[in-house]
């Protein structure tokens, strides 16, 4: 298995389910703007993301699939089928319990992120909570599925189905809108039910790929068959290993909770500008972060079962140079193509130039960060890998209270952008640290070149970002929006004329691609 094409394949998939989400994103903007319901719908959406990220793509995801991969190494595929159907049960009763509990306690969850929106926000928050808990149920149980299918090599369908949330989300927007608003319901309530749908439908679409590979889950549905599951030595594994992770991913969430929180009381549209930010970040995240963290995860897992340490220094190497080569020139974009970046995405309708401003100015936070964000993605899987969860726990509760020492110094001088440059500067102190511990193990020792290397790509970002710096300064994005046709070929040549500056550079200093492809 080529590790780049298959990278390639994800971000490739990823980059449809992120265009989507773009539009999905440029929506919203326009029908709903920075509003006080903007806020209100974010932050109700928040809620569920951050429980799934928590105890779904997050805990359950790095205790789960490096068991999952040393297991089928080790112990073949009865052992493997029986492990799948245990966690499989055990996770869908945590789940029903976790969903009434998130019901009831709503207003509860909405004051802890949101305490600053005015009342009609908050009681729109509540609401839209209760309508879509439930979507972190469909959403875990997809997330045991897809690390099912990555730990069979099967990326294809885990990496697209996140599309099907921006679709659904898409159509309910522009046709559940008015029908919301003539019953007296805020239109956005729209894009609540919109989430609900397309959690499904992702669940629906994982049932047919499962049965491909002949592992589709067992679940038990009684309390007899739940006690057995209960019993399983690997179920008691997950859960000792995600007790660490869940605390390390809480770290996480907890800092997403103080932004909210925080931003809330900025200012109204405060946390919808961070918002749009964050999907900007999120786009290369995507791209980049994700696809390497799912081909990785089980590629280092299954080296560490083998007790291959070369080829897992090996592969920690390949993720980093990967980081470099597509991270850096992405940061860049975000630092000085910001501004044109959000006027054509956001800027029509209901969201204004002064909101273009505020969300511009969190994108340049995101990035400062968005190298240690990407680089945390490879190497804290390093630890997992190892079940070391207990490591980078450790350092993300140090970096935590390292942000909010951030946002104590920035917030009163830039505002909401503060919000985001603390997460990214924390982000690189993460990675620094994650690398240093990696180091000292000697699971991973740099191959020959790295300076070289890295030279080279700084300075192909460097000529792409002065060109970037001069069209943002040149045009002026926001005037263009009576043209948008024209700002959208404005903003296709100027990506385009920068891809071209960008690896023309790296060409005449000799770096080609096909250097990078690697074989699992």
């Amino acid at each position: 298995m080529n590790l780049l094409r298959t990278a390639s394949l994800i971000s490739a998939l990823s980059l449809v389910s992120r265009i989507a989400g773009l539009v999905r994103e440029q929506m919203m903007a326009a029908l709903y703007g920075a509003s006080v319901y903007s806020d209100a719908f974010l932050v109700a959406f928040r809620i569920p993301n951050m429980l799934r990220r928590l105890f779904a793509e997050g805990a359950f995801s790095q205790a789960f699939v490096p068991l999952l991969a040393a297991t089928r190494a080790q112990d073949g595929e009865e052992a493997t089928h029986t492990l799948i159907d245990a966690v499989a049960t055990v996770l869908l009763w945590v789940l029903l319990a976790l969903c009434v509990i998130g019901i009831v306690g709503a207003p509860l969850l909405v004051w802890l992120l949101g305490s600053g929106m005015p009342k009609a926000g908050e009681e729109a928050a509540v609401v839209m909570t209760r309508w879509m808990f439930p979507y972190i149920g469909c959403m875990s149980l997809v997330s045991l599925a897809a690390g099912i299918l990555n730990t069979w090599k099967r990326y294809l369908v885990p990496a697209a189905t996140p599309v099907l949330l921006n679709l659904a989300m898409i159509a309910a927007g522009y046709w559940l809108s008015p029908v919301m608003t003539s019953h007296g319901y805020p239109a956005i309530y729209a894009l609540a039910i919109g989430a609900m749908l397309g959690g499904i439908l992702q669940m629906a679409v994982q049932l047919p790929a499962l049965k491909r590979i002949g592992v589709v889950p067992r679940f038990g549905l009684t309390l007899r068959r739940l006690r057995v599951a209960a019993s399983h030595p690997g179920v008691g594994r997950v859960l000792k290993n995600m007790g660490p992770a869940v605390l390390g991913v809480g770290v996480a969430q907890l800092s997403l909770v103080i932004n909210s929180q925080i931003a809330s009381h900025i200012a109204v549209g405060a946390i919808t500008w961070l918002n749009y930010a964050d999907r900007l970040m999120e786009f290369p995240m995507a791209l980049l972060g994700v696809a390497l963290g799912a081909v990785l995860t089980p590629q280092l897992s299954s080296a560490q079962a083998k007790g291959d340490m070369q080829a897992y220094s090996g592969m920690l190497d390949w993720g980093l140079r990967m980081v470099m080569l597509f991270g850096l020139p992405c940061a860049v974009a975000l630092l000085a193509f910001a501004e044109p970046l959000v006027a054509v995405l956001y800027h029509r309708k209901a969201f204004l130039a002064v909101d273009v401003t505020h969300t511009a100015q969190a994108v340049m936070g995101w990035g400062v960060g968005l190298i240690g964000l990407l680089a945390v993605k490879v190497l804290a899987p390093g630890f997992y890998a190892k079940l070391d969860t207990r490591t980078p726990v450790r350092i993300a509760i140090g970096v935590l209270v390292l942000t909010q020492l951030f946002n104590t110094l920035l917030v009163p001088w830039v505002g909401v952008a503060g919000l985001a440059l603390s997460i990214g500067l924390g982000a690189m102190v993460n990675a620094f640290w994650l690398l240093r511990g990696l180091r000292k193990l000697g699971s991973y020792t740099p191959e020959a070149g790295w300076w070289m290397f890295a030279g080279k790509v700084v300075l192909a970002s460097l000529a792409m970002g002065g060109l970037q710096y001069y069209l943002a300064w040149r045009l002026d994005w926001i005037a263009l929006g009576a043209h948008e046709g024209l700002r959208a070929l404005a903003m296709a040549g100027s990506l385009g004329a920068s891809a071209l500056v960008y690896f023309a550079v790296l060409t005449l200093f000799g770096l080609r691609l096909r250097q990078f492809m690697r074989r699992a």
